[in-house]
Order: structure tokens, then sequence, then C-alpha cells
């Protein structure tokens, strides 16, 4: 399992929580947390081979959000990616 933090500044605004949860629904071996209050999204993935990075920062994107990682990618993605 691998565990990431997003900051997207704007992210609690009502429309962009909106588009980003409605397209977070096109990731479905990807479990996540609205931290709205703070702008994060804490993702936890079981198998890294499911999901790519771009695909996390996907739905950032087409709710017109700017997201940053917290921190790095973990090890594990890079050793278990395909």
């Amino acid at each position: 399992m691998i565990e990431i933090e997003i900051y997207a500044p704007g992210l609690r605004r009502e429309d962009s929580l909106l588009h980003f949860r409605s397209q977070m629904d096109l990731l479905p071996h990807v479990r996540y947390k609205v931290d709205a209050h703070h702008d994060v999204v804490y993702y936890e993935i079981d198998d890294p081979t499911t999901v790519t990075p771009e695909a996390l920062m996907e739905p950032f994107t087409v709710a017109n959000l700017q997201p940053r990682l917290i921190g790095q990618l973990p090890e594990a993605w890079y050793a278990n990616a395909g």
C-alpha cells in the first residue's frame, strides 16, 4: 500500500470539490479523503500498478486546480510499477 498527500489551493470551493469528486469516481482502485479546510487530499492505494501518478493528478486539473505533491512519491510506486 502507498499513501500520497496532495495540496490543491481552492479545493474547498464547492464547485471545485464537486468536480473533483465526480472525477474520482473514475478511479475505483483509489481510496481518498478530502480535508477541505486545508485543501488537501489523502490517497491510499493498495496496488500501485492500478493507477499512475498522472491519473491521480487529472481530477484536480479537470476541476481547474493546480495540485502540488506533499513530500515525494513513495518508492513502492517505482519498485512495483510496470
